[in-house]
Parts: C-alpha cells; structure tokens; sequence
C-alpha cells in the first residue's frame, strides 16, 4: 500500500529539518521498518514549505501502531520546534488522495 500525505515547516526551518532527517536516529529507522514502512521519502516545497511525503506500508493497522510507540512520540516531540503539529505534537499531516500510480 502506498500512502501520501503533506505537512508544514516554519518559515526558515528547511534545513534544520533536511538535518535532523539525514541524522535519524536508528531506534527510528528500525520502528519504521518493524511497523511495515519501506521506501520513505519526503520532498518539499520551497515555496510554500510544504512537505510530501510518500511511504510504501505493509497495513495500515500496523503502521498506526507505530505512532504510539515512545520512540517515534521522542520524535515528534524533537521536531515539534520547525514544524505545524497537534497538541500531542504529531506532525499536522494530511492524507493525499491517490489518483495516479504507474508500476
């Protein structure tokens, strides 16, 4: 399954952000690929500072499990500082409806 979604950096946050990613910590490499993630990618645009984000998942169920994991609310809480998220400082992320997908 594939998903997409996009979220929010703050203004003059985009390369803190390409920082913090290119240095992930592996406790967050590895709960991403025991939740059923593959093939994570994020883009963004510089000039609305919006982030794509697209990842290939084995199920949904499982890859929500994820988010509850204290490894990857560390996370959340670490990158709440450059970027729009919720009062539990999730990433504000919006799912993208697939509309297109050539093999």
């Amino acid at each position: 399954m594939i998903k997409g979604f996009k979220m929010k950096l703050f203004p003059g946050q985009e390369e803190e952000y390409e920082i913090r990613h290119n240095q992930l910590w592996p406790e967050m490499k590895d709960m991403i690929h025991e939740h059923g993630g593959k093939n994570y990618t994020i883009f963004l645009d510089k000039e609305t500072l919006t982030l794509f984000g697209y990842i290939e998942i084995e199920d949904e169920a499982l890859w929500a499990k994820g988010a509850d994991t204290a490894i990857n609310r560390k996370w959340w809480d670490f990158m709440a500082d450059i970027m729009e998220t919720n009062p539990d400082n999730s990433p504000v992320a919006i799912d993208l409806q697939n509309v297109f997908h050539l093999d």
